[in-house]
C-alpha cells in the first residue's frame, strides 16, 4: 500500500499513525497538494489528502473512508473504533470534536496565510477559531482513560493537538487545557 500525502497533514498523520497501530505495512508517497497539486489530481481527482492505494491499485480517497477500510480489513476485535453502541457512538462524537477543530484551525490559517491581506474577513477568523476552541475545550473536559486501549478518538485527537500547535498555536495557550489519562477502577 502507499500513503499519499504529508505528515504535517492531521488527516494523513490519523491515517499513517493507525496503518502502523494496526500493523499493516506501507510506503510513504510525500506529495504536496500544494507544489504538486497535479499529480495528486491523478491519484484523487479531488486533489485533496490523504489517499491510500491500495496493493490491487484501488484508490481509497478521504481520512474517514480510509480508516473505516482499515477497521473492516482488522476486524472488530482489533478496529480502532468500537462497531457498535455507546463506545462507537462516544468515540465518533470525539472524533467528530477532533476533526472540527482541525477543519476550523485549517480554516483560520487559510484565511490568514494564503488569502491576501486585503481579502481577509477577520470576522470569519474569530468565528472559525470559537468553533475551535470550543471542540478542544469539550474535547479537555472528556475523560481519557489510562488503562483505556489506544483507539481512533485518541490517534485523532493527538493529531489534532499537533495539527493546531502548528496552524494556530494562539487556540493552545500554555496551561489552558490539560489533556490527561485518568486511572479507572
Amino acid at each position: 500500500m502507499i500513503l499519499v500525502g504529508q505528515y504535517d497533514s492531521p488527516y494523513v498523520r490519523r491515517v499513517g499513525v493507525s496503518l502502523r497501530v494496526l500493523g499493516f505495512a506501507y510506503e510513504h508517497d510525500t506529495r504536496s497538494v500544494f507544489a504538486d497539486f497535479d499529480s495528486m489530481r491523478q491519484t484523487n481527482p479531488v486533489g485533496r489528502i490523504p489517499s491510500l492505494v491500495l496493493d490491487d491499485g484501488a484508490v481509497l480517497i478521504d481520512s474517514a473512508a480510509i480508516l473505516d477500510w482499515l477497521d473492516q480489513s482488522v476486524g472488530p476485535a482489533r478496529a480502532l473504533v468500537p462497531p457498535a453502541g455507546l463506545a462507537r457512538r462516544r468515540a465518533l462524537r470525539l472524533i467528530a470534536l477532533a476533526t472540527g477543530a482541525i477543519d476550523k484551525a485549517g480554516a483560520t490559517a487559510y484565511e490568514r496565510i494564503i488569502r491576501p491581506a486585503s481579502r481577509r474577513w477577520p470576522d470569519w477568523i474569530a468565528r472559525c477559531r470559537t468553533q475551535a476552541a470550543g471542540a478542544i475545550a469539550a474535547l479537555a473536559a472528556e475523560p481519557w482513560p489510562a488503562d483505556a486501549a489506544l483507539d481512533q478518538a485518541q490517534i485523532t485527537t493527538a493529531c489534532m493537538l499537533r495539527y493546531v500547535q502548528m496552524a494556530d498555536p494562539e487556540l493552545l495557550p500554555v496551561g489552558r487545557f490539560i489533556f490527561h489519562r485518568e486511572r479507572t477502577g
